[in-house]
């Protein structure tokens, strides 16, 4: 069997990052950013006022005290937005609103709070350094300065910034789009009538889920057991789809192994099929698929085992279509609040519940590849290492964080 990190580096192996495209800013939340972007003006690119209130020459108010206040004739009003130019002279003041261009002449704003209010005339009642309240141009971002480097993943942040200094669009590798697909004749849609024998499908609503919680577009099909069936729309979904990922038909080999049975020596797919030494989620495979050689993921059908290898082999795979570095899943050591069990040669990732303080994890029961009671309960993963078949309460082990 092969250790986990050997099947992560040979999925990484076999993705190509995404090509960039231009994204306007509507679109590129999650997108990484395939060139750094520069500032091509200022930020702020004029200088403005922080607060309401009045531009003043601040040695009018030097003075200026509550027993002993200044009277200054107010001669305009600037809301934001008003392009015109406004000079303030000495002995006289602006009413001034925030974000409005400062007005020539004036070298402080005096706080709205500060000041009686008035509208033809305000009274000072303490004096105001030189400065106060003013955004210069530039003091936020320089003009020319790189605003985000290559390989910035854009959230909301990280878009503003882009909008505020005039971007409209950007170079960058979108969200993946990843084609989810459940094969089995037992699975019936939920909602659906169901008849013994057969089971709700929840696999692809589960991967599904986790492919837009990390950052990619996700949609969901179901098939049989037939081969060719499989086959024919894994070759469709491979010209519209980055990634494609399969749960079921990977594992137990003859006729009802279906999806090594559509991929194996077809000249449409070029595939790996193998054992990893992990618990649960033995079974995987990995290649490509269709003339665009798209990359496929087949993941095992049991629902904890496809989820478990969502988190250690997906992820990855979605970071690096984006031409990204993987991005490690939280993990911390913690004391086990109770005894855990592992076969010998695997890495067994067993639910828990970490505290919120991170100190102690509870191992769940219920520890079935099938259970997805316990997975919903879990906040994380409890690893135990392939030598070790046991450890108790009290010891130390890695637990891995879930999104």
């Amino acid at each position: 069997m092969d250790p986990v990190e050997a099947h992560v580096a040979r999925v990484l192996a076999a993705i190509r990052p995404i090509e960039p495209g231009q994204l306007g800013l509507e679109e590129a939340q999650g997108a990484v950013l395939a060139a750094a972007a520069v500032a091509t003006c200022a930020l702020p690119s004029f200088d403005n006022s922080s607060m309401d209130g009045y531009a003043v020459h601040a040695s009018d108010i030097a003075a200026a005290t509550s027993e002993a206040p200044v009277t200054l004739p107010v001669t305009d009003q600037i809301p934001a937005g008003d392009t015109r130019t406004v000079s303030v002279a000495p002995g006289t003041c602006v009413r001034i609103m925030t974000g409005a261009l400062f007005p020539a002449g004036a070298d402080a704003v005096v706080p709205v709070e500060w000041t009686d209010g008035g509208a033809g005339q305000a009274r000072f009642s303490q004096p105001v350094a030189k400065g106060y309240s003013i955004r210069r141009a530039g003091d936020d971002v320089a003009e020319g300065a790189m605003l985000l480097p290559e390989g910035t993943r854009l959230g909301p942040a990280q878009l503003a910034l882009l909008a505020a200094t005039g971007h409209g669009s950007v170079l960058a590798r979108g969200a993946p789009r990843v084609a989810v697909i459940a094969t089995g004749n037992e699975l019936s849609e939920p909602g659906s009538p169901l008849v013994p024998g057969r089971i709700w499908e929840s696999n692809t609503y589960m991967l599904a889920a986790a492919v837009r919680q990390a950052g990619g577009v996700a949609t969901r099909h179901r098939a049989g057991d037939d081969p060719q069936t499989v086959l024919g729309l894994l070759e469709k979904l491979s010209a519209e789809t980055d990634l494609l990922i399969t749960s079921g038909g990977v594992s137990m080999g003859g006729e009802h192994d279906v999806v090594k049975a559509a991929l194996s020596g077809s000249p449409a797919a070029d595939m790996s099929f193998g054992k990893v030494a992990m618990q649960p989620g033995m079974p995987q495979g990995y290649g490509v698929v269709g003339r665009a050689e798209t990359p496929i993921l087949t993941l095992p059908g049991n629902p904890v085992s496809a989820f478990v290898s969502f988190c250690l082999f997906v992820r990855p795979a979605l970071d690096a279509l984006q031409g990204m570095a993987p991005r490690p899943l939280p993990s911390r050591r913690a004391e086990l609040a109770g005894r855990v069990t592992s076969p010998p040669g695997r890495r067994s990732f067993l639910r828990g519940v970490l505290a919120p303080d991170g100190t102690t994890v509870t191992p769940l029961s219920g520890q079935g590849s099938h259970q997805l009671g316990a997975l919903a309960q879990a906040n994380a993963l409890i690893v135990v290492p392939e030598p070790v078949t046991a450890m108790e309460a009290g010891e130390s082990a890695d637990v891995i964080s879930l999104p």
